[in-house]
């Protein structure tokens, strides 16, 4: 098929060009990262060939030996990065370069404008958005590509000046691959020169597997240029070979020893394999031999990325079988509540022709995959213990998908349940900084539950009223608000022995009273508030489920809890938010005997009680952070019972 070779000029959506524009002037504080940035480009695109390749090799069109070259021209004022692999269609070109983060590019410009994270070029690498760091350094971008396996003449030219529109078009193009020619702003032709460029690469791009290749220092011919073997064939049929060195170590990192390996050479391939532009916050190295071979590089993020909770985030390592890399994203070998771990898994046992469909039922693969759970486990235990502030900034990022851990993992709930951490009324503040091991430490003798209350948010669980008397009798008690808690407490039934008990659902019995005398001050006190339970449950009818006293309460004159057996109010209102249907569990009111207000109920007549019933169930609802289906006319009433007052 031919293409016309028509240009197409294009725009890009305005809220690119205002990313583009923020990137080009103030994004960068270090403008040298465009070139790593290319090269990691480069080199996915070799992986991507290579894989393709497994299953049809003809796309190495007779050049499989991958590469990536870097150039220069002091004349022209253009710095060149190309490579021989995957490449790319029209369509791509536009969905590839046309773009910025489709699904992101909303929640990216927000980001940028609030200044939220710690340094605004980390922000890149979370969204995607890497190759237009070229624009911070070029005022124009000229990139042509061929895919493998198509004709010269569907290759494909893409230009912009980065001001808010591109153009594509066909082109006749021979070699496979993408070629990026960037020409300089005035400010940063401080890049065309060799040994500048030289040590970028080493810095940034040294753990890079292919070769990079640069001409050497003094070419032997004035009239050499940066050409394919073809492309340098003289008028005398003569081939001018220009002599080029590789100028990065070009081997696989992970396969060497971890005395061999620099910390700063595991930060820039995290860098390179997440496409993230801070350091990682940890990692882990480990080599398997025996029955089982293979090595596997694990990193922790310093940063949750912006999609961490969508359901299209691409979770998973890059899986190399012998070095050859396989996939991108093989998300067998890790959870989801792990899923923002980063790394690499080098295998010697599985076949290179793997698929995903073979992932997912493999026992090599299993236990490879628990062997990684051990692994990341192993380094989150080492954290808390040894380096408990960087497991607080590991918690702050990722402690909420951690929490799904025991409902997904059974065999390993033990471990992860030793890792968690919450708020409680222990705390002044919600730092989310006590282990269960820690409230465990600190239960009175006679206590032989753990204590946790669900809420919508940190201030209405420490608000709640239904923590006074815990706050009463000095029992500390877990504040969850992360929406994943519910879940995180309908899985996590125990620990260390000790039941995890809702303080929200059924009756509460902290201290059963054996004194016959005080059971029945108590027997009698109920039976003077016969005639108020009586007449509250009759005007709220079908609206609660029962009305009783209760001696969980201090100062507030009611609560309301749920059965035992029942979705508590707060798991109601996560379920009905997001769409589903949800069988009714309707709030038990409970009164407190021992309020005033109560109190003065005791004397007033039936129409009176009843007008005050639904004044009281509306407070309990709104402390236990239910919103009212009705406010104006709660409003109404509790402005007509204040007028009634002398």
């Amino acid at each position: 098929m031919t293409f016309s070779a028509q240009a197409e000029t294009l725009t890009f959506e305005a809220e690119v060009k205002q990313i583009l524009d923020l990137m080009a002037h103030s994004l960068y504080s270090n403008p040298e990262i465009f070139l790593r940035e290319l090269i990691s480009n480069a080199s996915d695109a070799a992986d991507k060939l290579r894989y393709e390749a497994l299953s049809d090799g003809a796309l190495y069109e007779n050049d499989s030996q991958l590469k990536i070259w870097v150039d220069f021209n002091k004349d022209n004022k253009t710095i060149t990065v190309r490579d021989n692999g995957i490449g790319m269609s029209r369509e791509q070109v536009i969905d590839n370069l046309g773009t910025i983060a489709k699904s992101g590019t909303r929640a990216f410009k927000e980001m940028l404008d609030n200044k939220k994270s710690g340094g605004d070029s980390n922000l890149i690498g979370q969204f995607g958005v890497g190759f237009y760091s070229t624009f911070v350094v070029a005022d124009k971008v000229v990139v042509r590509t061929r895919h493998a396996g198509t004709q010269a003449d569907q290759g494909v030219l893409w230009e912009s000046d980065g001001q808010g529109q591109y153009t594509v078009k066909n082109i006749q193009h021979h070699l496979r691959g993408t070629e990026v020619i960037l020409h300089l702003k005035k400010d940063f032709e401080e890049f065309l020169d060799e040994f500048r460029l030289r040590n970028i690469i080493t810095k940034y791009s040294d753990h890079i597997v292919l070769p990079i290749l640069m001409k050497k220092s003094q070419p032997v011919s004035t009239k050499e240029e940066f050409k394919t073997d073809k492309e340098a064939m003289s008028d005398s049929n003569e081939i001018v070979i220009p002599e080029e060195e590789v100028v990065n170590r070009a081997n696989a990192l992970w396969t060497l020893s971890k005395n061999e390996i620099k910390d700063e050479e595991y930060k820039e391939l995290y860098k390179h394999i997440a496409h993230d532009f801070e350091d990682p916050l940890a990692w882990t190295h480990n080599k398997v031999e025996g029955k089982l071979e293979y090595t596997s590089l694990l990193y922790i993020p310093a940063h949750a990325p912006f999609d961490l909770w969508h359901r299209e985030y691409q979770r998973g390592l890059k899986l190399y079988v012998k070095r050859v890399f396989i996939m991108d994203d093989a998300d067998h070998f890790m959870p989801a509540y792990l899923r923002f771990i980063k790394g690499i898994i080098d295998s010697n046992d599985l076949p290179l022709n793997i698929s995903r469909e073979i992932l997912q039922s493999n026992q090599t693969i299993d236990k490879m995959r628990s062997g990684c759970i051990k692994r990341v486990l192993d380094l989150l235990e080492k954290l808390a213990a040894d380096e408990p502030e960087t497991y607080t900034k590991f918690w702050q990022e990722f402690g909420a998908v951690l929490k799904e851990g025991p409902a997904e993992d059974n065999l390993n709930k033990d471990r992860i349940a030793k890792l968690l951490r919450f708020a409680s009324t222990h705390n002044s503040d919600e730092s989310q900084n006590i282990s269960l091991t820690d409230y465990v430490s600190r239960m009175k003798p006679e206590q032989d539950k753990i204590y946790y209350l669900t809420a919508d948010t940190y201030l209405n669980a420490k608000n709640s009223p239904l923590l006074e008397v815990f706050r009463k009798k000095g029992i500390e008690v877990l504040l969850l608000s992360d929406r994943v808690d519910e879940w995180l407490a309908a899985h996590l039934n125990e620990f260390s022995g000790k039941k995890l008990q809702s303080v929200s659902k059924g009756k509460l019995d902290l201290e059963p009273t054996e004194n016959k005398e005080e059971q029945q001050q108590q027997e009698e006190k109920a039976a003077t508030f016969t005639d108020v339970i009586k007449e509250i449950k009759s005007a709220l009818g079908a609206r609660v489920k029962d009305v009783r006293l209760t001696h969980r309460l201090v100062d507030s004159p009611t609560c309301v809890v749920f059965d035992e057996n029942e979705l508590s109010g707060h798991m109601q209102r996560l379920l009905k938010a997001t769409g589903q249907q949800i069988p009714e569990s309707k709030p038990i009111l409970e009164l407190n005997p021992d309020h005033p207000l109560l109190l003065k109920l005791q004397h007033k007549p039936a129409d009176k009680i009843a007008s005050w019933a639904d004044i009281l169930l509306s407070q309990a609802l709104l402390a236990e952070g239910e919103t009212l289906a009705n406010p104006a006319d709660f409003v109404k009433q509790l402005n007509d019972l204040l007028m009634q007052v002398n």
